[in-house]
Protein backbone atom coordinates (compact mmCIF):
# COMPACT_ATOMS: atom_id res chain seq x y z
CA UNK A 1 0.00 0.00 0.00
CA UNK A 2 2.92 2.34 0.62
CA UNK A 3 3.41 2.79 -3.08
CA UNK A 4 0.23 4.87 -3.16
CA UNK A 5 1.42 7.21 -0.45
CA UNK A 6 4.99 8.33 -0.98
CA UNK A 7 5.10 10.93 1.77
CA UNK A 8 3.53 10.44 5.17
CA UNK A 9 5.32 13.36 6.78
CA UNK A 10 3.37 16.19 8.35
CA UNK A 11 1.59 18.27 5.72
CA UNK A 12 1.97 22.06 5.65
CA UNK A 13 -0.95 24.13 6.80
CA UNK A 14 -3.35 24.63 3.93
CA UNK A 15 -5.78 27.52 3.56
CA UNK A 16 -8.78 27.03 1.32
CA UNK A 17 -11.27 29.74 0.46
CA UNK A 18 -14.60 28.35 1.64
CA UNK A 19 -17.98 29.77 0.69
CA UNK A 20 -19.86 31.49 3.55
CA UNK A 21 -21.81 29.01 5.65
CA UNK A 22 -20.03 25.88 4.43
CA UNK A 23 -17.65 25.63 7.38
CA UNK A 24 -20.43 26.31 9.87
CA UNK A 25 -22.55 23.49 8.39
CA UNK A 26 -19.59 21.12 8.68
CA UNK A 27 -18.99 22.09 12.31
CA UNK A 28 -22.66 21.59 13.10
CA UNK A 29 -22.52 18.07 11.66
CA UNK A 30 -19.48 17.24 13.78
CA UNK A 31 -21.25 18.30 16.99
CA UNK A 32 -24.42 16.26 16.54
CA UNK A 33 -23.03 13.72 19.00
CA UNK A 34 -23.73 16.12 21.89
CA UNK A 35 -27.52 15.72 21.64
CA UNK A 36 -28.83 14.38 24.97
CA UNK A 37 -31.84 12.51 23.59
CA UNK A 38 -31.28 8.95 22.43
CA UNK A 39 -34.05 7.79 20.09
CA UNK A 40 -34.68 4.36 18.70
CA UNK A 41 -33.09 4.26 15.27
CA UNK A 42 -33.66 2.17 12.19
CA UNK A 43 -30.18 0.70 12.67
CA UNK A 44 -31.55 -1.48 15.48
CA UNK A 45 -34.15 -3.25 13.32
CA UNK A 46 -33.80 -7.01 13.07
CA UNK A 47 -33.70 -6.93 9.24
CA UNK A 48 -30.78 -4.51 9.15
CA UNK A 49 -28.81 -6.30 11.85
CA UNK A 50 -29.35 -9.66 10.16
CA UNK A 51 -28.12 -8.22 6.86
CA UNK A 52 -25.02 -6.81 8.52
CA UNK A 53 -24.20 -10.19 10.08
CA UNK A 54 -24.61 -11.90 6.73
CA UNK A 55 -22.29 -9.44 4.98
CA UNK A 56 -19.59 -9.51 7.65
CA UNK A 57 -16.54 -11.71 7.44
CA UNK A 58 -16.08 -14.62 9.87
CA UNK A 59 -14.40 -13.19 12.95
CA UNK A 60 -11.36 -14.94 14.34
CA UNK A 61 -10.48 -15.12 18.07
CA UNK A 62 -8.17 -12.26 19.00
CA UNK A 63 -6.42 -10.96 22.07
CA UNK A 64 -6.54 -7.36 20.88
CA UNK A 65 -8.16 -4.69 23.08
CA UNK A 66 -11.83 -3.98 22.42
CA UNK A 67 -12.58 -1.33 19.82
CA UNK A 68 -14.16 1.67 21.59
CA UNK A 69 -13.74 4.88 19.54
CA UNK A 70 -14.34 7.95 21.69
CA UNK A 71 -16.28 9.63 18.87
CA UNK A 72 -19.14 7.16 19.32
CA UNK A 73 -19.62 7.66 23.06
CA UNK A 74 -22.99 9.45 22.86
CA UNK A 75 -24.22 8.79 19.32
CA UNK A 76 -27.50 6.93 19.03
CA UNK A 77 -26.22 5.19 15.89
CA UNK A 78 -23.04 4.07 17.68
CA UNK A 79 -23.86 0.32 17.50
CA UNK A 80 -24.33 0.54 13.74
CA UNK A 81 -21.11 2.48 13.17
CA UNK A 82 -19.14 0.26 15.53
CA UNK A 83 -20.32 -2.98 13.93
CA UNK A 84 -19.60 -1.51 10.49
CA UNK A 85 -16.01 -0.57 11.33
CA UNK A 86 -15.05 -3.47 13.60
CA UNK A 87 -13.79 -5.66 10.71
CA UNK A 88 -11.33 -2.94 9.65
CA UNK A 89 -10.06 -2.75 13.24
CA UNK A 90 -9.72 -6.53 13.46
CA UNK A 91 -7.81 -6.63 10.19
CA UNK A 92 -5.26 -4.06 11.43
CA UNK A 93 -6.38 -1.30 9.06
CA UNK A 94 -7.66 1.33 11.53
CA UNK A 95 -7.14 2.01 15.23
CA UNK A 96 -9.59 4.82 16.04
CA UNK A 97 -12.37 7.03 14.65
CA UNK A 98 -11.54 10.74 14.92
CA UNK A 99 -14.38 12.73 13.41
CA UNK A 100 -17.09 12.88 10.78
CA UNK A 101 -15.72 14.13 7.46
CA UNK A 102 -18.73 14.23 5.15
CA UNK A 103 -22.36 13.23 5.28
CA UNK A 104 -24.66 12.56 2.32
CA UNK A 105 -28.07 11.08 1.52
CA UNK A 106 -26.95 7.44 1.59
CA UNK A 107 -23.69 7.37 3.59
CA UNK A 108 -21.44 9.12 6.10
CA UNK A 109 -17.65 9.31 5.84
CA UNK A 110 -15.47 9.23 8.95
CA UNK A 111 -11.80 10.12 9.38
CA UNK A 112 -10.03 7.20 11.03
CA UNK A 113 -6.55 6.78 12.45
CA UNK A 114 -4.84 4.26 10.21
CA UNK A 115 -2.99 1.26 11.59
CA UNK A 116 0.81 1.71 11.31
CA UNK A 117 0.97 -1.29 8.96
CA UNK A 118 -0.88 0.68 6.29
CA UNK A 119 1.94 3.21 5.95
CA UNK A 120 -0.43 6.20 6.15
CA UNK A 121 -1.68 8.37 9.00
CA UNK A 122 -5.39 8.53 8.21
CA UNK A 123 -7.99 6.60 6.24
CA UNK A 124 -11.59 7.46 5.35
CA UNK A 125 -14.34 4.99 6.20
CA UNK A 126 -17.56 5.37 4.23
CA UNK A 127 -20.50 3.78 6.02
CA UNK A 128 -23.76 3.31 4.16
CA UNK A 129 -26.88 4.08 6.14
CA UNK A 130 -29.49 1.37 6.67
CA UNK A 131 -32.14 3.74 5.32
CA UNK A 132 -31.11 2.30 1.95
CA UNK A 133 -33.20 -0.72 2.99
CA UNK A 134 -36.31 1.41 3.05
CA UNK A 135 -35.93 3.14 -0.29
CA UNK A 136 -33.48 3.54 -3.11
CA UNK A 137 -34.04 6.15 -5.79
CA UNK A 138 -35.82 5.23 -9.01
CA UNK A 139 -32.94 3.13 -10.20
CA UNK A 140 -34.21 1.23 -13.24
CA UNK A 141 -31.70 2.71 -15.67
CA UNK A 142 -28.89 1.95 -13.21
CA UNK A 143 -30.02 -1.64 -12.55
CA UNK A 144 -30.27 -2.30 -16.27
CA UNK A 145 -26.70 -1.05 -16.78
CA UNK A 146 -24.73 -3.16 -14.32
CA UNK A 147 -24.21 -6.68 -13.06
CA UNK A 148 -26.06 -7.55 -9.85
CA UNK A 149 -26.23 -10.64 -7.64
CA UNK A 150 -29.11 -12.91 -6.73
CA UNK A 151 -29.88 -14.53 -3.35
CA UNK A 152 -27.14 -17.13 -3.89
CA UNK A 153 -24.54 -14.49 -4.81
CA UNK A 154 -24.57 -15.41 -8.49
CA UNK A 155 -23.88 -12.59 -10.93
CA UNK A 156 -26.67 -11.62 -13.25
CA UNK A 157 -27.46 -8.65 -15.45
CA UNK A 158 -29.77 -5.98 -14.09
CA UNK A 159 -32.41 -6.59 -16.80
CA UNK A 160 -32.54 -10.34 -16.19
CA UNK A 161 -36.04 -11.77 -16.61
CA UNK A 162 -35.56 -14.45 -13.97
CA UNK A 163 -37.08 -12.18 -11.33
CA UNK A 164 -34.18 -12.42 -8.90
CA UNK A 165 -34.22 -11.18 -5.33
CA UNK A 166 -32.09 -8.22 -6.36
CA UNK A 167 -34.97 -6.75 -8.35
CA UNK A 168 -37.92 -7.72 -6.13
CA UNK A 169 -39.24 -5.48 -3.37
CA UNK A 170 -39.00 -8.11 -0.63
CA UNK A 171 -36.86 -7.82 2.48
CA UNK A 172 -34.42 -10.40 1.16
CA UNK A 173 -34.47 -8.84 -2.27
CA UNK A 174 -33.76 -5.40 -0.90
CA UNK A 175 -30.83 -6.76 1.13
CA UNK A 176 -29.36 -8.36 -2.00
CA UNK A 177 -29.81 -5.12 -3.92
CA UNK A 178 -28.08 -3.02 -1.24
CA UNK A 179 -25.14 -5.44 -1.06
CA UNK A 180 -24.85 -5.37 -4.86
CA UNK A 181 -24.77 -1.58 -5.00
CA UNK A 182 -22.10 -1.24 -2.30
CA UNK A 183 -19.88 -3.86 -3.90
CA UNK A 184 -20.32 -2.27 -7.32
CA UNK A 185 -19.31 1.18 -6.07
CA UNK A 186 -16.17 -0.22 -4.45
CA UNK A 187 -15.20 -2.20 -7.56
CA UNK A 188 -15.79 0.87 -9.73
CA UNK A 189 -13.47 2.95 -7.56
CA UNK A 190 -10.82 0.21 -7.72
CA UNK A 191 -11.12 0.03 -11.50
CA UNK A 192 -10.77 3.78 -11.99
CA UNK A 193 -7.91 4.16 -9.52
CA UNK A 194 -6.01 1.35 -11.24
CA UNK A 195 -6.28 3.22 -14.53
CA UNK A 196 -5.02 6.53 -13.15
CA UNK A 197 -8.25 8.38 -12.44
CA UNK A 198 -8.31 11.12 -9.81
CA UNK A 199 -10.21 9.15 -7.16
CA UNK A 200 -9.30 8.27 -3.56
CA UNK A 201 -7.27 5.07 -3.35
CA UNK A 202 -9.64 2.24 -2.30
CA UNK A 203 -8.32 0.01 0.48
CA UNK A 204 -11.02 -2.47 1.52
CA UNK A 205 -14.76 -3.18 1.55
CA UNK A 206 -16.64 -5.33 4.05
CA UNK A 207 -20.41 -5.39 4.44
CA UNK A 208 -21.78 -1.86 4.37
CA UNK A 209 -18.45 -0.01 4.77
CA UNK A 210 -15.71 1.02 2.34
CA UNK A 211 -12.23 2.06 3.49
CA UNK A 212 -10.23 4.43 1.31
CA UNK A 213 -7.60 7.16 1.19
CA UNK A 214 -8.45 10.16 3.34
CA UNK A 215 -8.31 13.49 1.50
CA UNK A 216 -7.52 16.46 3.74
CA UNK A 217 -5.91 16.96 7.15
CA UNK A 218 -6.95 15.82 10.61
CA UNK A 219 -9.93 17.91 11.64
CA UNK A 220 -10.00 19.51 8.20
CA UNK A 221 -11.48 17.20 5.56
CA UNK A 222 -11.12 18.34 1.97
CA UNK A 223 -14.19 20.45 1.09
CA UNK A 224 -16.47 19.63 -1.79
CA UNK A 225 -15.84 21.65 -4.90
CA UNK A 226 -19.25 23.29 -4.51
CA UNK A 227 -18.11 24.85 -1.21
CA UNK A 228 -14.84 26.27 -2.55
CA UNK A 229 -14.08 29.67 -4.09
CA UNK A 230 -11.53 28.98 -6.82
CA UNK A 231 -8.86 31.35 -8.01
CA UNK A 232 -9.41 32.36 -11.63
CA UNK A 233 -6.22 30.66 -12.77
CA UNK A 234 -7.50 27.34 -11.38
CA UNK A 235 -10.74 27.29 -13.35
CA UNK A 236 -9.63 26.00 -16.75
CA UNK A 237 -7.09 23.41 -15.48
CA UNK A 238 -9.58 21.93 -13.01
CA UNK A 239 -12.36 21.86 -15.60
CA UNK A 240 -10.10 20.00 -18.02
CA UNK A 241 -9.04 17.61 -15.26
CA UNK A 242 -12.63 16.66 -14.41
CA UNK A 243 -13.54 16.30 -18.07
CA UNK A 244 -10.50 14.05 -18.52
CA UNK A 245 -11.73 11.88 -15.65
CA UNK A 246 -15.17 11.62 -17.25
CA UNK A 247 -13.58 10.46 -20.51
CA UNK A 248 -11.14 8.11 -18.77
CA UNK A 249 -14.01 6.46 -16.91
CA UNK A 250 -15.97 5.99 -20.14
CA UNK A 251 -12.97 4.37 -21.83
CA UNK A 252 -12.85 1.81 -19.03
CA UNK A 253 -16.57 1.12 -18.99
CA UNK A 254 -18.00 3.53 -16.42
CA UNK A 255 -20.21 6.61 -16.35
CA UNK A 256 -20.46 8.32 -12.96
CA UNK A 257 -24.18 8.95 -13.39
CA UNK A 258 -24.50 11.50 -10.58
CA UNK A 259 -21.51 13.79 -11.07
CA UNK A 260 -21.63 17.39 -9.89
CA UNK A 261 -19.56 19.83 -7.84
CA UNK A 262 -20.99 18.06 -4.76
CA UNK A 263 -19.20 14.82 -5.75
CA UNK A 264 -15.75 16.34 -6.26
CA UNK A 265 -13.30 17.04 -3.41
CA UNK A 266 -10.85 19.94 -3.63
CA UNK A 267 -7.52 19.85 -1.82
CA UNK A 268 -4.27 21.74 -2.37
CA UNK A 269 -5.17 22.81 -5.89
CA UNK A 270 -6.27 19.39 -7.12
CA UNK A 271 -9.54 17.46 -7.25
CA UNK A 272 -10.74 13.93 -6.49
CA UNK A 273 -13.98 12.49 -7.87
CA UNK A 274 -16.04 10.55 -5.32
CA UNK A 275 -19.39 8.77 -4.79
CA UNK A 276 -19.85 6.12 -7.49
CA UNK A 277 -23.07 4.56 -6.19
CA UNK A 278 -24.90 5.50 -9.42
CA UNK A 279 -22.08 4.46 -11.79
CA UNK A 280 -23.14 2.43 -14.84
CA UNK A 281 -21.45 0.37 -17.54
CA UNK A 282 -22.16 1.85 -21.00
CA UNK A 283 -21.31 -1.48 -22.63
CA UNK A 284 -24.35 -3.07 -20.94
CA UNK A 285 -26.82 -0.38 -21.97
CA UNK A 286 -26.44 2.05 -24.86
CA UNK A 287 -29.26 4.23 -23.46
CA UNK A 288 -27.02 5.76 -20.79
CA UNK A 289 -25.70 8.60 -22.94
CA UNK A 290 -28.21 10.83 -21.15
CA UNK A 291 -26.36 10.17 -17.87
CA UNK A 292 -23.01 11.10 -19.41
CA UNK A 293 -24.53 14.25 -20.90
CA UNK A 294 -26.00 15.20 -17.52
CA UNK A 295 -22.63 14.71 -15.80
CA UNK A 296 -20.93 16.98 -18.32
CA UNK A 297 -23.72 19.55 -18.13
CA UNK A 298 -23.54 19.82 -14.33
CA UNK A 299 -19.79 20.33 -14.41
CA UNK A 300 -20.14 22.98 -17.12
CA UNK A 301 -22.82 24.74 -15.07
CA UNK A 302 -20.52 24.90 -12.04
CA UNK A 303 -17.61 26.42 -13.98
CA UNK A 304 -19.99 28.81 -15.75
CA UNK A 305 -20.19 30.56 -12.38
CA UNK A 306 -16.59 31.64 -12.98
CA UNK A 307 -17.35 33.10 -16.38
CA UNK A 308 -16.39 30.00 -18.38
CA UNK A 309 -18.66 29.13 -21.30
CA UNK A 310 -18.88 25.58 -22.66
CA UNK A 311 -21.26 23.69 -24.95
CA UNK A 312 -22.03 20.78 -22.62
CA UNK A 313 -24.03 18.81 -25.16
CA UNK A 314 -21.33 19.08 -27.80
CA UNK A 315 -18.63 18.05 -25.31
CA UNK A 316 -20.65 15.02 -24.22
CA UNK A 317 -21.29 13.95 -27.82
CA UNK A 318 -17.60 14.36 -28.62
CA UNK A 319 -16.53 12.22 -25.66
CA UNK A 320 -19.11 9.52 -26.42
CA UNK A 321 -18.59 9.28 -30.16
CA UNK A 322 -14.81 9.21 -29.74
CA UNK A 323 -14.99 5.93 -27.81
CA UNK A 324 -18.47 4.42 -28.21
CA UNK A 325 -19.29 5.27 -31.81
CA UNK A 326 -22.23 7.28 -33.17
CA UNK A 327 -25.21 8.00 -30.96
CA UNK A 328 -28.30 5.88 -31.78
CA UNK A 329 -30.15 8.79 -33.43
CA UNK A 330 -27.18 9.35 -35.72
CA UNK A 331 -27.09 5.80 -37.08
Amino acid sequence: MKRHFDDDSEEPKTFVKIKPGARERARARNHTDTKPTRKTSYESSSAVQRWLREQAYEEQPTARPAFHPTLLASRRDAPWILSSLMPFYDQHLITDVLHEAHSGKEATVYCCTAHPSTGVQYLAAKIYRPRMFRSLRNDAIYRFSRVQRDEQGQAEHGNSRRGSAATRKTEKGRAAQVASWIEYEYQTQRLLFAHGADVPCPVAQIGNAVLMEYIGAAGEPAPRLNDVMLEQEEVQPLFECILHNIELALVHGRIHGDLSAYNVLYWQGSVKVIDFAQAVDPYHNSDVFSLLARDVERICQYFAGYGASYDARALARQIWSGHMGPLPEEI
